[in-house]
């Protein structure tokens, strides 16, 4: 069972995964930081200083009581749109490189050959015949 796992663990595929969840998170606070550092001043700038983090309404009366922030959601969706687009930008620049290997692979498979070995052979034999 343990060497299973081993096996399992080792493909490449669960490694890529792996790998890709951790940049992902990495990814994820830059992301978070150029909304809340860098974005949402700018917009904030263009709407009169509105911040969108604490933008909410008040659903209960005292400190601890429950609150509607949709600031914060509307940072969210910010975040969400700009991880969406710059995903959609690196599978449009991977399949754009496939598209071009794929290319480059079909034109290796389309060009000639040339004479193999046993043609060769049979021209110099029928050559000789000849003579």
């Amino acid at each position: 069972m343990l060497s299973e796992f081993k096996d399992f663990i080792a493909k490449g595929n669960v490694m890529d995964m792996a790998v890709g969840i951790i940049i992902g998170a990495a990814f994820t606070a830059i992301v978070t930081s150029l909304v809340g550092d860098l974005i949402n001043p700018i917009i904030s700038l263009f709407m009169g200083g509105i911040d969108f983090s604490g933008m909410g309404i008040r659903l209960s009366e005292g400190e601890d009581g429950a609150v509607f922030a949709y600031g914060n959601f509307i940072m969210a969706l910010i975040n969400f749109l700009i991880i969406a687009f710059v995903v959609f930008m690196l599978v449009k620049m991977v399949n754009r490189v496939k598209d071009a290997a794929a290319k480059e692979e079909e034109a290796v498979e389309e060009a000639p050959a040339g004479p193999s070995q046993e043609d060769l052979l049979s021209e110099i034999r029928d050559l000789l015949k000849k003579a």
